[in-house]
């Protein structure tokens, strides 16, 4: 019987050999014409044509909108970041400008509440060893920013998936599930499409202009062979405490007589109104 870590092993092995697929680029970098979307990495170039080697036009700032025109059939990778080129226009003062941009510098989504603006995006891909395969890999950082304005409030980083687990993307802005002097939650999720392909979870807390980003949850599984289940239980939530928030695990795995073997565990996090620690 293979065991669920064994598994899991071998969907990431698969995973890995399928990275320079070009239709990730589809994925959470796949934005639609006639729509806006934002800058999200500062001094983004703007180039007369959909390739790097091309006269750069302007430089714009995060935070900064764009109205996508078209998509364009060139695909740039930078490290496992994948993205088409767009054709986008903008204001720059009183008049309106175009020219081409790299997907993978837009937001993945963007939020907006109480005067402040909510930019959700993936910085860069760095180089990482695998404790597993004892080999580099290439980990995508996501990073989530604050802006009042042209004005960058807070950012925070934190590793997002990778290859498929990027097929889509959600970014909510969430009440402040009556944690004290949270002022709100914000959830940024990214998520392969086919079974047996990870989802993340990250959960970030806005308080006094900081932002304060929890342990990261994932969640996989393939159908009804195994699943490995994380979550969070917030204080408004059913089972929550006060003054703390509460972690879940679950794991389920089937042996050859088609037996279900269960693992639970959990976690007790407490908050104190600024930063929380581990019970």
């Amino acid at each position: 019987m293979k065991t669920l870590l064994t598994a899991l092993l071998i969907l990431m092995v698969q995973l890995f050999a399928a990275q320079d697929n070009e239709a990730y680029a589809d994925g959470i970098f796949g934005f639609e014409e006639n729509k806006t979307q934002k800058i999200f990495t500062d001094w983004t170039r703007i180039r007369k044509e959909p390739h790097v080697q091309a006269p750069v036009l302007d430089s714009l700032q995060t935070n900064q909108p764009v109205l996508i025109l078209t998509k364009e059939e060139t695909v740039l990778r930078l490290g496992e970041r994948g993205a088409h080129w767009y054709k986008i226009s903008y204001q720059k003062g009183d008049n309106t400008a175009e020219g081409y941009v790299w997907g993978g510098n837009l937001c993945v989504g963007y939020r907006n509440k109480n005067g402040y603006d909510f930019l959700f995006g993936l910085s860069k891909t760095v180089d990482r060893k695998s404790k597993d395969f004892n080999e580099i890999i290439k980990q995508n950082i996501a990073g989530i920013k604050v802006m009042e304005g042209n004005v960058l409030v807070d950012e925070t980083y934190f590793d997002t998936g990778r290859g498929e687990e990027l097929s889509y993307a959600t970014f909510n802005i969430e009440s402040n599930h009556k944690l004290q002097n949270v002022e709100l939650t914000l959830k940024a999720m990214v998520s392969g499409e086919a079974c047996g392909i990870a989802s993340y979870d990250q959960y970030v807390l806005f308080k006094d202009k900081k932002l304060i980003a929890l342990p990261q949850l994932m969640n996989v599984g393939d159908a009804d062979v195994f699943y490995h289940s994380e979550h969070y239980i917030f204080p408004n939530d059913k089972g929550g405490i006060p003054d703390a928030f509460l972690f879940r695990m679950e794991e389920m795995e089937k042996d050859d007589r088609d037996r279900e073997k269960k693992k639970r565990s959990s976690k007790t996090y407490l908050w104190n109104g600024s930063s929380y620690q581990l019970k």
